[in-house]
């Protein structure tokens, strides 16, 4: 299936590293001018030069005000991808007031701003558009430690599809990617343990974790034309790992 982003303008957040750089680099692949954007400076400082082309934001999206600054200037977008996002993991007695805030500042009202920024700007200029959040398969399942990320998540995914709700009317669909653990280079140090990769893969019927590019061809199939009747969608990306109950003391680090 030939996906072409040929004359459109997309935005990635949480570009610096795994889904996102890798996104970007597939949307500039497949014909887009791309704005990536990430808190780091470095980060997209070598993507730049990996990905000539690419223009580059640096900003903090937990920052509400900081993010408008940055971003209402950047120009018509066609396609946005929310994929910026903190796991910041707690036993749920130790929950801090820091990680609570610091989660919901930059894996749900990030989204929320910097969706805004540029829904606004699609309906002023007439034109369709695809939004796609990254959220998580910790949306859906119960897991240790992860009350607060799961909490993000499952709020990303009802905001998934409030804005679907909303938006439908104005030509902009919006959905989501559901991941399990996605093999990024931080991922695979920590389940290079095969004890602990066999607690998780034995709950995956097809037997293996998402790799990067499980996910971004997710993204650009709902980003593209190819998924034009697809909207408020929440789409697992899990190798089956949802189909059935999840304990929860299961542990999970994506």
């Amino acid at each position: 299936m030939e996906i072409s982003f040929a004359g459109r303008r997309a935005l990635v957040t949480g570009a610096g590293k795994g889904i996102g750089r890798e996104t970007v680099k597939a949307l500039k692949a497949g014909g887009a001018d791309v704005v990536a954007v990430s808190r780091t400076s470095e980060d997209l400082e070598s993507l730049a030069r990996e990905c000539p082309g690419v223009e580059t934001v640096c900003v903090d999206l937990g920052d509400w005000s900081a993010t408008e600054a940055a971003l209402n200037s950047v120009g018509p977008i066609d396609l946005l991808v929310n994929n910026a996002g903190v796991a910041l993991l707690q036993p749920f007695l130790k929950i801090t007031q820091e990680a609570f805030d610091r989660s919901f500042a930059v894996n749900v009202r990030a989204a929320v701003v910097v969706s805004q920024i540029v829904a606004r700007q699609m309906i002023e200029r007439g034109v369709p558009g695809a939004i796609v959040n990254v959220s998580s398969q910790a949306s859906q399942a119960a897991i240790a430690d992860h009350a607060v990320y799961c909490a993000t998540k499952g709020a990303l995914d009802m905001l998934t599809k409030t804005m679907a709700l909303e938006l439908g009317p104005k030509k902009i669909r919006v959905n989501c990617v559901n991941p399990t653990v996605v093999m990024t280079d931080m991922a695979r140090v920590y389940w290079s343990d095969s004890q602990r990769a066999a607690s998780m893969l034995n709950r995956i019927p097809i037997g293996r974790f998402a790799e990067v590019d499980d996910v971004v061809h997710s993204i650009l199939f709902l980003l593209s034309d190819k998924s034009a009747m697809i909207t408020g969608s929440c789409l697992p990306v899990d190798g089956g790992y949802l189909v059935h109950g999840l304990p929860a003391s299961h542990p999970y680090v994506d």
